[in-house]
C-alpha cells in the first residue's frame, strides 16, 4: 500500500512507490490500449478508431472519396490523440493490398509500394474510403451489439471493439510491441478460418490438429511459397508461438534460360533482393550469374530475372544458394498474443482463439437480437396504439379537447403505457386515413411474425447456433477467395561453399624468399623467369588449381591456407604472405603444397620423426595456423613431401652421416597432427649438437629413382640399388659408397 503523507497542504510519495506505479500504468496502457488487437475484431485501438471514424464521415466503400487528412484529423481530435504521422501509417498499413490479407481502406493516389511500403505521399496529396470488406466490423455497430466508452477527453463516445463478423484478428493479422511482450499473428483465408468456425461450432472441444483440416496454415498477400513442415504448422497453432519460412517461386524461361522470379515473400522488397545477389557477385561469389535485371510492371508486379553465366550451369543449386543467403526465403516470428474477451492479454492457441471468438460472436448476435427484439415489440406497442386511435377516433379527439390531462385520460380509459399515450398525441391526423388501417394491419403481422422468430433463436442455442453459421457462410461467399499462399514441403536451402562456387582452372603458385605470394593460369608458368623485387628470388613453385587452398608448412611446424582464388596476379610481383596470414616472428616457410582435400602427405623433422597426414588436415581457417608438427629439442622441419599411392611407395631417409635407410610409407601412422614416429634413430645428444640429423626425407614409387648429390658428385639408386638399404623403420640405415659420407641435397627423378 502506497503511504501519502500530507505535508504543509501538498500530498507527497516516495519516488520510487511513484516511479513503480507510473511504469507499471504505462505498461498497462501500451499493452491494452495501443498494441495488442482485441480477439473480438482483431483491430488495435488506433486501427478501430480509424475505421470506425471513416464510418462516421460517412466513407461507405460506396462513397466518394475523401482526403486522407481529413479522416486522419477526426481520428486524432475526436479519438486518437496522438500524432497525426502514427495514425496515417496505420491506415495506410490498411490500405496496402501487399501488407494487408484483406483490406479494410480503399486508397486513391500513391500508397506505397511492395519494393518500398513507405514511399506513400502525404495525407494531404492521398484519398480514402472504406472497402467493401470493413462491412463486416461496422454492419452491425449501431444495433446494440457492443459496449460504448467515452473518448479521452469525454464529449464523445467510441465503441470499445466493433462487432466483427468473422475473426478479423487471424484473417488480416497484426504486429506490435508493447512493455515486455508482444505480437505477431499472420494472416489467414477467409474460407478456411469460417470452415474452422463452423467446424468447432459442432464440436466445442476440436482439437487443434483438427481445426488444421481447414486451416492449413497462415495465407499471406503474396504467392510465395510456405514451406514450413506440418508438424511444424501443427505445433506452433497448439502452442501459439512459433515461426513461418516463406520461399520465392521462380521458373526456367524456356526461350533463354534465365531464371525469372515471380513471388517475394511477404514484406520483401525485390529491390533489396536484386542488391544482395549483385553484391555477392561484386564480392565474386557468383561466378555462375552474368547479369540481374528488374522486368516488374503493373501486369507482373514482380519479375525478378536472373540470367546465368552459361546454359551448363545447374539453376536449382544457385537458387538453392540464393534461398540461404537472401531474403528469396525468410522466416516469420508468430506469437499469437491478444487481448481476449476478459480483457487480459495471453497468447493463445488456434482452438482457444477460434472458440473464444465464436462465444465473443454469440454475445454479439444475441445483444443484436434483442435489441432488434426490443424495437419490434416498442414498434407493435405504437402500432396498436394507432389501432385504437383508428378504432375509437372520435373518443380519442373528445378527449384531447375536452380533458385537461389528456394523456393521463388516455391511459386510463385505454389502458396505455406511457409511451403508447405520447405517441398518440403526437399522431398526424393524415395516420387516420381508410387506407392506413390496411398498412398498419400488414405492418403489425409482419412485425409479430419476426418477434416470434426473434424470441425463438435467443429461447433456442441450437438456433442461435445456425444463425451465426449462416452469417459465417453468407460472408465466406460475399468475401472468400482461394488460398494465395501455397503450402509445399521443400527441402532445406543450403549455401554452396566458396570452393564449389569457384571454377577448377590450373594455376601455378610462385612464394619467394622474402614470402611474397602470386599465382598465374596454367601450369606451363616457370617462376625462375619472373621478374622479383630487388634481392629477392623464387622460393616455391607448385601447381594446383584456381578452386583448391594453398598449404604451406613454417619452420615452428605451424600450417597455414590461403584460398588459391583471392592470389594477386603474376604479371606483378605479388603481395606478401604476412598480409594474409600471421607466422610467429623470425618464422621462415619451409613447404608449400596443393591438391585434393584427401590427398596424403608426409609432414617430417630432421630430428627422424614423421607422419602421413590428410590435406585437409594441414588447412587452418585461423590467421594464425595450426600446430601441425611438433618439433624435438634442436629439430628442424624437413620439406613435406606429396604421397601419390601410399601402398607401393617407399620413404627415404638420408642423414648428413652418409646413412640412407629405406622401407614402405605404410609403416607410418596417418595422424591429424603431432610428433609423429620414429623413421630412422638419431641420438638426442647429436642432435641438439646439430652433428646428426636428417637431410632429406623422400617419398619415391616404383617408377622413380633417387639421386644423391655430394660436392660435384652425385649417385643415381634404382629399385634394384634400394634393396640393400631396406630396413625396419626406427633403424640407423646403412652407410652410402665411398664420398657420399656428406650428402648435399637428394632428388627424387622419374625414370
Amino acid at each position: 500500500m502506497t503511504d501519502i503523507v500530507s505535508i504543509d497542504g501538498n500530498e507527497r510519495i516516495e519516488l520510487r512507490e511513484y516511479t513503480e506505479k507510473a511504469y507499471l500504468d504505462y505498461s498497462m496502457y501500451v499493452i491494452l490500449d495501443r498494441a495488442l488487437p482485441h480477439i473480438g475484431d482483431g483491430l488495435k485501438p488506433v486501427q478501430r478508431r480509424i475505421v470506425y471514424a471513416m464510418s462516421e464521415l460517412g466513407l461507405k466503400a460506396s462513397a466518394k472519396y475523401k482526403k486522407s487528412a481529413r479522416t486522419v484529423g477526426d481520428v486524432i481530435g475526436k479519438f486518437h490523440p496522438h500524432g497525426d504521422s502514427a495514425s496515417y501509417e496505420a491506415m495506410v498499413l490498411m490500405a496496402q493490398p501487399f501488407s494487408y490479407r484483406y483490406t479494410l481502406v480503399d486508397g486513391q493516389g500513391n500508397w506505397g509500394s511492395p519494393d518500398d511500403p513507405k514511399s506513400f505521399a502525404a495525407m494531404r496529396y492521398t484519398e480514402s474510403r472504406l472497402t467493401k470488406y470493413a462491412e463486416v466490423l461496422l454492419e452491425e455497430l449501431g444495433q446494440g451489439t457492443v459496449d460504448w466508452v467515452p473518448n479521452f477527453d469525454g464529449t464523445l463516445e467510441e465503441p470499445n471493439v466493433l462487432p466483427a463478423r468473422v475473426p478479423n484478428v487471424l484473417l488480416n493479422g497484426t504486429t506490435g510491441i508493447a512493455v515486455g511482450m508482444a505480437t505477431d499473428i499472420p494472416p489467414h483465408n477467409l474460407r478456411e478460418v469460417v470452415n474452422a468456425c463452423i467446424h468447432m461450432l459442432d464440436n466445442p472441444n476440436a482439437t487443434v490438429t483438427e481445426l488444421c483440416q481447414h486451416i492449413l496454415g497462415p495465407d499471406m498477400p503474396t504467392e510465395a511459397e510456405i514451406i514450413s513442415p506440418r508438424e511444424d504448422i501443427i505445433k506452433m497453432y497448439e502452442t501459439g508461438r512459433g515461426s513461418i519460412r516463406m520461399r520465392a517461386v521462380w521458373q526456367k524461361d524456356e526461350d533463354t534460360g534465365d531464371i525469372i522470379i515471380t513471388a517475394l515473400p511477404h514484406q520483401v522488397s525485390g529491390a533489396k533482393i536484386l542488391e544482395q545477389i549483385a553484391a555477392q557477385m561484386q564480392a565474386k561469389k557468383l561466378p555462375m550469374v552474368a547479369d540481374l535485371r528488374d522486368e516488374s510492371d503493373h501486369e507482373n508486379p514482380t519479375r525478378l530475372v536472373i540470367i546465368p553465366r552459361s546454359n551448363r550451369v545447374d539453376l536449382e543449386q544457385i537458387m538453392q544458394h540464393l534461398f540461404a543467403t537472401t531474403e528469396l526465403e525468410r522466416t516469420y516470428r508468430v506469437n499469437m498474443n491478444m487481448i481476449g474477451i476478459d480483457g487480459k492479454p495471453s497468447v493463445k492457441p488456434l482452438n482457444k482463439i477460434i472458440s473464444e471468438w465464436l462465444s465473443f460472436r454469440t454475445v454479439t448476435t444475441r445483444r443484436r437480437l434483442q435489441y432488434r427484439l426490443e424495437k419490434v415489440e416498442e414498434r407493435l406497442l405504437r402500432l396498436a396504439a394507432l389501432m385504437i386511435v383508428f378504432l375509437n377516433v372520435d373518443e380519442v379527439i373528445r378527449i384531447i379537447r375536452e380533458e385537461e390531462d389528456p394523456k393521463t385520460e388516455l391511459m386510463s380509459r385505454f389502458n396505455l403505457i406511457e409511451m403508447q399515450a405520447e405517441y398518440i398525441l403526437e399522431t398526424k391526423l393524415r395516420q387516420l386515413a381508410r387506407l392506413e388501417e390496411m398498412k398498419i394491419r400488414a405492418e403489425q403481422a409482419d412485425l409479430e411474425k419476426e418477434r416470434d422468430q426473434l424470441q425463438g433463436i435467443l429461447a433456442s442455442a441450437v438456433k442461435l447456433k445456425n444463425l451465426i453459421r449462416k452469417e459465417l457462410l453468407q460472408v465466406a461467399v460475399e468475401f472468400g477467395d482461394n488460398r494465395r499462399s501455397p503450402i509445399v514441403e521443400r527441402a532445406e536451402a543450403q549455401a554452396i561453399s566458396e570452393t564449389e562456387m569457384i571454377s577448377a582452372d590450373p594455376i601455378t603458385v610462385v612464394i619467394s624468399d622474402k614470402g611474397w605470394i602470386r599465382a598465374a593460369k596454367g601450369h606451363e608458368i616457370d617462376g625462375a623467369t619472373l621478374s622479383y623485387k630487388a634481392g629477392d628470388s623464387l622460393k616455391f613453385s607448385i601447381h594446383g588449381k584456381s578452386n583448391q587452398s594453398v598449404i604451406l608448412l613454417d619452420s615452428t611446424g605451424r600450417s597455414y591456407a590461403i584460398p588459391a582464388h583471392n592470389l594477386p596476379s603474376a604479371r606483378g610481383q605479388g603481395e606478401p604472405l604476412t598480409g594474409k596470414i600471421n607466422p610467429p616472428s623470425g618464422a621462415t616457410f619451409e613447404g608449400a603444397l596443393m591438391g585434393a582435400d584427401d590427398q596424403r602427405v608426409l609432414v617430417s623433422s630432421d630430428a627422424g620423426y614423421g607422419f602421413v597426414a590428410k590435406l585437409e588436415d594441414l588447412a587452418s581457417k585461423n590467421k594464425a595456423g595450426k600446430t601441425l608438427l611438433t618439433l624435438p629439442e634442436g629439430a628442424q622441419v624437413l620439406p613435406p613431401e606429396i604421397i601419390s599411392d601410399a601402398t607401393k611407395a617407399l620413404l627415404a631417409a638420408v642423414s648428413n652421416d652418409g646413412r640412407l635407410l629405406v622401407f614402405p610409407v605404410t609403416e607410418l601412422p596417418e595422424l591429424a597432427k603431432g610428433k609423429g614416429n620414429k623413421i630412422m634413430n638419431i641420438p638426442s645428444a647429436r642432435l641438439i649438437a646439430r652433428e646428426e640429423y636428417l637431410v632429406a626425407v623422400k617419398v619415391i614409387n616404383p617408377n622413380q629413382v633417387l639421386t644423391l648429390y655430394s660436392g660435384k658428385r652425385h649417385i643415381t639408386l634404382k629399385t634394384g640399388d634400394l634393396e640393400h638399404y631396406l630396413g625396419e623403420r626406427g633403424r640407423r640405415g646403412n652407410k652410402l659408397p665411398r664420398g657420399f659420407q656428406k650428402v648435399d641435397a637428394v632428388e627424387v627423378n622419374d625414370k
